[in-house]
């Protein structure tokens, strides 16, 4: 027994409930729960039950364009927006991310892209700060 072994937990992703198979094209914001598995393209929102149990699974040839707010997810795809992890996300080597991931727990394997910022935090959901939030009041 070695003092590193068993460190992180590996992740065992949900039953798969819903697929977005090859070629399919959705247009809209999408909300689930349980594993969802992208192999299509999404433009819109994706967003999960913060149940810690919720999955997004992005394979080689799945896209979405849009906020993604997921407790854990996987990722071999493209992603065009911020990424929101309140647990865990694997970016696998052909996961190609174009916006900024805020994360809990990162895995990243070699040949994987993220062309924004990554920013660890400890929050159940992180947050973004919106436009009503960054203005100044007026002095007296």
């Amino acid at each position: 027994m070695g003092l590193f072994m068993n460190r992180a937990k590996k992740f065992k992703a949900p039953k798969i409930t819903t697929v977005i198979g090859v070629g399919t094209e959705i247009t809209g914001d999408m909300h689930f729960s349980g594993g969802l598995h992208v192999d299509g393209h999404i433009k819109g929102n994706v967003t999960a039950e913060q149940d810690g149990q919720s999955a997004l699974i992005v394979s080689e040839n799945g896209n979405i364009e849009g906020e993604v707010r997921v407790p854990n997810m996987i990722i071999n795809g493209t992603v065009d927006g911020d990424i929101y992890a309140s647990q865990r996300v694997e970016l696998a080597s052909d996961a190609r991310i174009h916006g900024t991931v805020y994360y809990t727990m990162l895995e990243m394997a070699m040949g994987a892209e993220v062309n924004g910022q990554m920013i660890k935090t400890d929050e159940d959901s992180p947050k973004m700060l919106g436009y009503k939030e960054m203005e100044t009041t007026e002095l007296e």
